[in-house]
Order: C-alpha cells, then sequence, then structure tokens
C-alpha cells in the first residue's frame, strides 16, 4: 500500500450537492439511502461507500468479502482517563491539538492525520511514542484497523486532551467543517466555532468506556 494510496483514504470527500428532484443512492447497489447513513470500506482501494442498510449489513462479519470490504462499526465511545500530557502530545510533533489515528491492517502500521483548510495532512509518527502511549491507554487496542480512529483534541488554550474512538466518517466530517470554513491564517470565528459545535454534538452521542 503506497503512501499516496493511505493518503487518499484520509482525504475528505468532495461535497457535492445533489441536484434537485435526486436522491442520495447507495454507492454499492445504487438504492435510495437517507442523510444520515451506513458506510463501508474498501480496504485495498482505501475508500469509503455510503451504503444503504442491506449493504451495510452484509459485511459486519469478519471475512465478508474475503475481507476487502468491511462495515464501518457505529459505536461512539469517549475515553474519560485517557492519559496525554503536553509533553508526549510534543514528542509525536503534530503542529495543532487536534488529530486522527487510523492502523491499516494492509501496511500494519498507524497514521496521524490532522485537519487543515487543504484537507487531512499526515504527520509522520514516531513509532516508539505511539507505543507508549498505548501501553499508557489500554483502550486504544480496541479501536479496529481500517474502519474506527481515534480522535484526540486539546483545547486551543491549553489543557487536558479529550479522546474520542470513532467511526472513521467521524473525521471525514471534521476535516470537511474545517475546509469549508476556515478563513485566513487563525480560521476565524465560524471555523472555531464550527469545530467546538462538532466537539460538543460528538461528545454528547459517546458512551464513555474506561477499559478494554
Amino acid at each position: 500500500m503506497t503512501l499516496d494510496a493511505l493518503k487518499r483514504f484520509a482525504a475528505p470527500r468532495e461535497h457535492r450537492p445533489t441536484p434537485q428532484g435526486s436522491e442520495e443512492r447507495c454507492e454499492l447497489c445504487a438504492q435510495p439511502i437517507q442523510e444520515e447513513h451506513s458506510h463501508v470500506v474498501d480496504v485495498q482501494a482505501r475508500r469509503l461507500h455510503c451504503a444503504c442498510r442491506a449493504c451495510y449489513l452484509l459485511f459486519i462479519r469478519d471475512g465478508a468479502a474475503d475481507g476487502k470490504l468491511r462495515a464501518v462499526p457505529e459505536r461512539y465511545r469517549f475515553a474519560p482517563a485517557f492519559r496525554l500530557d503536553e509533553a508526549a502530545w510534543a514528542q509525536l510533533e503534530i503542529p495543532v491539538r487536534t488529530a486522527f489515528f487510523i492502523r491499516s491492517s494492509q501496511s500494519g502500521r498507524s497514521m496521524a492525520f490532522y485537519p487543515s483548510p487543504a484537507g487531512a495532512t499526515e504527520s509522520l509518527l514516531g513509532l516508539s511514542e505511539w507505543d507508549e502511549i498505548v501501553r499508557l491507554n489500554p483502550v486504544l487496542a480496541t479501536v479496529e484497523p481500517d474502519v474506527e480512529a481515534l480522535l484526540i483534541h486539546g483545547k486551543r488554550d491549553g489543557g487536558r486532551f479529550d479522546c474520542f474512538l470513532v467511526p472513521i466518517n467521524a473525521c471525514y466530517e471534521l476535516v470537511g467543517r474545517v475546509r469549508q470554513t476556515w478563513r485566513g491564517f487563525d480560521g476565524g470565528a465560524e471555523a472555531w466555532a464550527g469545530i467546538d459545535a462538532f466537539f460538543a454534538a460528538l461528545r454528547d452521542r459517546c458512551q464513555e468506556v474506561t477499559a478494554p
């Protein structure tokens, strides 16, 4: 799996307005779907597909489609006991205080991305630093490769980092919001209001987890 392919997977999909009178459709069977719908990942192509419920259920079982297509879990979790201090975050060398981490079953490695006005930007991830964070937070080992992400968010003015274990499409949504609203060097009030609203809604949606 090439780095370019992994970047295409993490990059947000461009929003295209639905033509008047038409419906959003399942990308697997072309049946109409609701705005809130399920998702399936093509593991080899690193592509996220919008799916109707029937198609989604086909790929919940491990090994379905020889493992090439996987249903994205619909669980949203928050880890209140997550441990990460400023020194550990600095060692990851991520220039902002929000990032998401995906483990690829194809490459066997974890990758870090952060939202930016240009889309999802990769940050090189030191394995020793990341392994130490996972050691301190065993719940991170429960994130499913390819289809779930660890989303870490720290306030701009410092303070604790919040840890969310979410479907990867949640990260797509965050990146899309940043791309659409970011203005100038610091983003502007609209962008930050949107980011704060995203994480407030995400927190409300999550179930708290404290152990693997």
